[in-house]
């Protein structure tokens, strides 16, 4: 997903664990039940819960629409070539502004998830030396945050340099044995056929090193130019393609790889051209979620989430609208049902 800089211009919930022992659970729905001495048990009853993606740096009248159970804070990257994380790469971890409105996004009655990476800018991965520095790198962030909730969204060339993909699968590894409670999500795209090859070498990589992978959040999105129309029957057939990889990556059944799914529609116009994701695509995949015991549903962007000026349909995806006719914050209360 696009970062908030500006441009030069388990669910799985311990799929990894639940394969081989007992599991915690997950961070926005209901704790899976401890598995039985002779293998994982599958919840029911799960609820999907609503996750936005906020700006970390700026708030909007449209954040808490749908009252979300949890605030995606976007993005931590790198500042410039260094290992030293960075609020948009522009704003210091400990900035007084971001950690401000960490303390009303909370006060709102939401968590909040640190999301690493985004579209733009360097993933610390890219830059950090070793995963001892890198790991604490991820923790300052955390630490400044006040959670638990870690979300590695890691896409464009960065989603296939193994280097840096097996540098983030130690630290994180190294993070969790520090942090016990620390749930992890990679967000990664998707297509109607499913996660690519270097989307499944991720997560592999994570399997391997002994991550913890609370949840697997679809991007579903920008598709590209061979794709066009139903854009809500696009993320169904995606995540259902997705889900019989997850099963067999975790080795897991088929309500537990639901459970450790999630789903990110960006909402209204999209970055390719033809791609328009619209309200009734919203009740679409939070119907779908429901009954699929998904962990959660997302939206690129809570600030997007509002008509745009004059009613102008802009040719291109604004930063702060979301170019279709509606009321403010009506995606916000159809993805959260």
């Amino acid at each position: 997903m696009r970062s908030y800089r500006k441009p030069a211009a388990a669910g799985l919930g311990c799929l990894l664990a639940l394969a081989t022992a007992a599991c915690s659970g997950q961070g926005d729905a209901t704790p899976a039940a401890p598995a039985a001495p002779d293998g994982p048990t599958a919840t029911t009853g799960t609820s999907t819960s609503y996750a936005p993606y906020v700006s970390a740096t700026e708030a909007a009248g449209t954040d808490s629409a749908g009252s979300p159970t949890t605030y995606n804070l976007a993005f931590v990257i790198a500042d410039g070539d260094g290992c030293t994380p960075r609020w948009n790469g522009t704003h210091a971890i400990g900035d007084s502004t971001v950690t401000s409105r960490i303390v009303k996004l909370k006060a709102d009655g939401g968590r909040v998830r640190v999301s690493f990476g985004g579209a733009s800018g360097r993933e610390l991965a890219a830059n950090c030396d070793s995963a001892a520095e890198l790991a604490t790198a991820y923790g300052k962030a955390l630490d400044a945050a006040g959670t638990t909730l870690a979300d590695f969204d890691i896409e464009g060339d960065e989603l296939s340099d193994s280097a840096s993909v097996a540098l983030r699968s130690k630290a994180i590894a190294r993070l969790q044995e520090e942090r016990t409670g620390l749930e992890v999500s990679f967000t990664l795209p998707v297509m109607p056929s499913g996660l690519d090859k270097d989307g499944l070498a991720l997560l592999a990589s994570a399997n391997d090193n002994g991550v913890r992978v609370s949840t697997v959040n679809l991007m579903t999105m920008n598709y590209g130019s061979s794709y066009d129309g139903d854009m809500g029957g696009y993320a169904r057939t995606a995540a259902k393609a997705a889900h019989t990889q997850l099963k067999k990556v975790f080795g897991t059944s088929d309500a537990t790889a639901w459970q450790g799914m999630a789903l990110t529609s960006m909402i209204g116009v999209n970055d390719v051209e033809n791609e328009t994701f619209t309200l009734g695509d919203a009740a679409e995949v939070r119907a779908f979620a429901e009954d699929k015991g998904i962990a959660w549903v997302s939206m690129w962007s809570a600030a997007r989430d509002r008509q745009c000026a004059d009613d102008s349909k802009p040719a291109e995806a604004a930063t702060d609208c979301s170019g279709v006719t509606q009321g403010a914050g009506a995606f916000g209360k159809a993805f959260a049902g």
